[in-house]
């Protein structure tokens, strides 16, 4: 008996030990699957080795055979490394150990999303975005970066030497060492490689540089026509103001080359299901003051990338310090340097040019299989590529076949009836110049107007508004990168893609790009709106450009004088909206009070005492959104009404407040399918009652304001809310210089002033580590979300003191 118990009972032991090491599957066929749940409970390598302690370093001295020179590392106390090194080389390895031991996990995400291979570790569902990416020619274009990359034996020198950073950090792990998600999601860190960090960039230019509505914009003009598309779609805001100043002259002879009028060819509605990201504008604010309008006397220059937030940050705070330079600011993991930030001479920061670099083209097939389309006249085979994808769960290997073309690959292909063959051609396909990169360690160096431009000269991808002041009181503002050189008209809709002749005539060239130095007005500045007047010589169009921070932000810089830097943080936080002021005047002009009960009229009067501050405790902001929300329903129900259906382009808010100021009576107002023809007083005022009546019980609820209506959260990278910051008590709107709105915000605000010494304040809605187990995780979000900054410890040499430091690490 005692026998047959001992065998029950080992029996037992070894089927739960074989339990407890496999990954287990749930939800039927989605294939979801938890980690071994005995290593990831295990006390010795499982999630507890996570935890952190403050009194114990993430890092320690290690010795590296191939280094140069001796690394010296001191982390203070927001856990931001100062690295000092006797090259550059070797500071950029330090840069990729130090990103690697904070933000591995984020390093092996951000390279996964750009090749297409998060279902290999997140399964089955994320097949279909996988597909998508490759299809995109996300991994085709990051492998011509790495080509281009390898062209340049200065930028190899600093790509290979981050790279050993990364892996040096890697190689010395052990399991129980893993970042968390690794053991969560079951598997382990690949080594670090060049077009892992090309796929990095690639996900840049993903994010800043694909924003189009061709075939919303080809969809609509065919519903409605020419005429009322032109009436409800102008390209020109005539109230905007630009990045360069009006009236900048051009000093240089435009390209000439022969220009045909734009056609509008009969391609037909397009019902294909588009995937899109987030419809928010993926915008910034940056500007730079002279120091003839400071207290100090001193240059000031201020930038707030508006990005996703995240979870661990995009943003990674770092000093490098080496000979030649010495320089502090913000870098993305995946890629050597400071992104944003200054040096002992000059600062720079940049916002998203935003101009329409990915044009669709309908094919023509000539044959039945689809292989050989139509091009000049000639029959033209495709090019096809068996792309593989491992899928977690999975021992098969799941291909897909793209076509690719002259114009790019075939992203959607005609699957059912009015569906199109639409070919992508993306500025991102193309190999970069081999400096790319190299653009902003030209910047992380340079100490004059002259370096700046020179470090600019290798930018390619994506676009940005680069700003720059530096301490000899220059500033300047140049909309910087590879742009398009197109016929006037031509980019807005999809094309034909039988005719060559419908290409791109090249690029705008480098020295022919919108630039301002030192202008009469005191200042540059940039919040993704147009980049010039009309009468910049060269034809470009957006899939949206700015059309309220721009003005709010020209209007401010331009009465304010004797500026401080509190006054700058102020103008960051602004949560005024000049689109809540001239949308709520246009919607108050036109309802009718005589209509309204007590009740309403009550609501009313709140409004119209409301400042347009999109404030955290206020409920006037919600009340705006959902009036406006709903009398923008109301108008344009007849273009809404296809969106189950069709891809659609909807009006910018600028020209509904427009026509309703202007033209209340216009047809676009008049509800089809009522016997009655209403006008814009009509829509306003039942819009605002309909609004009265679906907040009447809030207005006396004190939990009910503008931050828990908005319910901005930061979000882990995994949407695992245990990891992430939600429904934060936080004010802003995305069309306020404080943007922010749900999951979208300035990701690393930054003021500096350029004196003899550096003075700079920032800080991100996040923290140096990447671990939810970590200090450093967020301990910056309640500074962020309270409109507080940092002082940037800028040390000047290694032996610098001023403030302390948690510890110091050595690598020889």
């Amino acid at each position: 008996m005692k026998i047959l118990k001992l065998i029950i009972s080992l029996g037992l032991t070894v089927g739960l030990i074989y339990l407890l090491s496999i990954p287990l599957s749930i939800d039927g066929e989605k294939k979801t699957t938890l980690p071994p749940l005995g290593s990831f409970f295990s006390p010795f390598t499982g999630f507890w080795q996570n935890a952190e302690s403050e009194l114990i370093p993430v890092f320690n001295s290690i010795e590296i055979p191939e280094m140069q020179g001796q690394v010296t590392m001191h982390f203070d106390k927001r856990m931001v490394p100062h690295i000092f090194a006797a090259n550059v080389e070797d500071a950029m390895f330090a840069q990729g150990f130090v990103e690697a031991g904070l933000r591995l996990w984020q390093l092996d995400l951000l390279s996964r999303v750009g090749s297409g291979r998060l279902s290999e570790v997140l399964g089955e569902e994320l097949l279909k975005v996988d597909k998508l990416q490759r299809r995109r020619g996300m991994l085709y274009g990051a492998k011509n970066t790495e080509k281009a990359w390898k062209k340049s034996e200065k930028t190899m020198k600093i790509m290979e030497a981050y790279g050993r950073g990364v892996n040096a950090w890697i190689d010395q792990l052990q399991p129980k060492d893993y970042p968390l998600e690794f053991k969560l999601l079951n598997y382990k860190p690949e080594r670090w490689t060049l077009l892992k960090s090309a796929l990095v960039r690639q996900y840049m230019n993903l994010t800043l540089n694909f924003r189009e509505n061709d075939v919303e914009a080809t969809n609509t003009l065919q519903i409605l026509g020419s005429e009322d598309f032109g009436k409800l779609f102008p390209e020109k805001n005539p109230k905007q103001k630009p990045i360069i100043p009006a009236g900048t002259k051009w000093d240089f002879d435009p390209v000439e080359f022969d220009e045909k009028p734009a056609v509008e060819e009969a391609i037909g509605l397009i019902k294909n299901t588009i995937q899109k990201g987030s419809d928010e504008l993926v915008g910034s604010n940056n500007w730079a003051v002279s120091g003839s309008k400071t207290a100090s006397g001193n240059p000031i220059l201020c930038n707030d990338p508006h990005l996703q937030l995240s979870l661990p940050s995009i943003w990674f705070e770092i000093q490098i310090h080496t000979p030649e330079t010495n320089v502090y600011g913000v870098s993305i993991p995946g890629l050597p340097g400071v992104i944003i930030g200054h040096n002992e001479n000059i600062a720079w920061g940049v916002t998203n040019v935003g101009h329409d670099v990915a044009d669709w083209y309908n094919i023509e097939w000539t044959d039945e299989a689809k292989t050989i389309y139509l091009l000049d006249g000639k029959g033209t085979k495709v090019t096809t590529v068996n792309e593989p994808f491992k899928v977690k769960g999975s021992n098969n290997i799941v291909y897909d076949t793209v076509k690719w073309t002259y114009w790019g690959p075939i992203v959607y292909e005609s699957k059912e009836s009015g569906w199109k063959d639409l070919a992508l051609r993306w500025l991102s396909h193309d190999e970069p110049l081999p400096d790319d990169i190299m653009s902003f360690v030209g910047l992380n160096h340079a100490k004059n107007y002259a370096d700046y431009r020179t470090a600019l000269s290798h930018h390619s991808t994506p676009a940005q508004n680069f700003v720059f002041a530096d301490k000899h009181g220059d500033i300047a503002i140049i909309a910087n990168g590879w742009l398009p050189l197109k016929e006037k008209g031509q980019g807005p809709f999809v094309q034909n893609g039988n005719k060559t002749a419908n290409s791109w005539k090249g690029l705008i060239p480098m020295d022919h790009l919108p630039m301002v130095k030192n202008p009469e007005q005191g200042f540059v500045g940039s919040a993704n709106q147009r980049s010039t007047d009309s009468t910049y010589p060269y034809y470009y169009n957006s899939a949206g450009f700015d059309d309220y921070r721009g003005r709010l932000l020209n209007n401010a810089l331009d009465q304010m004088d004797s500026i401080k830097i509190e006054e700058m943080m102020a103008l960051q936080l602004f949560n005024y909206s000049i689109h809540a002021a001239e949308g709520s005047l246009a919607l108050f002009q036109n309802t009718e009070q005589n209509k309204l009960s007590d009740m309403e009229s009550f609501i009313l009067k709140k409004m119209k005492d409301w400042e347009y501050s999109f404030d955290a405790d206020k409920i006037e902001p919600v009340i705006f959104q959902a009036w406006w929300k709903k009398f923008y329903a109301a108008t344009f129900e007849e273009i809404l009404v296809y969106e189950d259906s069709l891809p659609v382009l909807k009006p910018e808010a600028w020209r509904l407040i427009e026509l309703t100021m202007d033209n209340p009576n216009d047809l676009v107002f008049d509800v089809v399918g009522t016997p009655e023809r209403e006008s814009a007083r009509d829509i306003a005022t039942s819009t605002f009652q309909e609004t009265c009546s679906e907040f009447a019980d809030n207005l006396m609820d004190p939990e009910f304001d503008w931050a828990s209506h908005k319910g901005t959260s930061i979000m882990h990278m995994t949407k695992i809310p245990a990891f992430s910051r939600m429904n934060l008590d936080v004010g802003g709107y995305r069309q306020s210089l404080n943007a922010i709105s749900r999951v979208h915000g300035p990701s690393w605000r930054m003021i500096v002033e350029l004196g003899d010494e550096m003075k700079a304040w920032g800080v991100f809605p996040g923290g140096q580590s990447g671990n939810p187990g970590s200090k450093y995780y967020d301990n910056d979000v309640d500074t962020w979300r309270t409109g507080q900054y940092n002082e940037l410890y800028f040390m000047k040499n290694e032996a610098d003191s001023e403030q302390s430091i948690l510890y110091t690490i050595h690598i020889n």
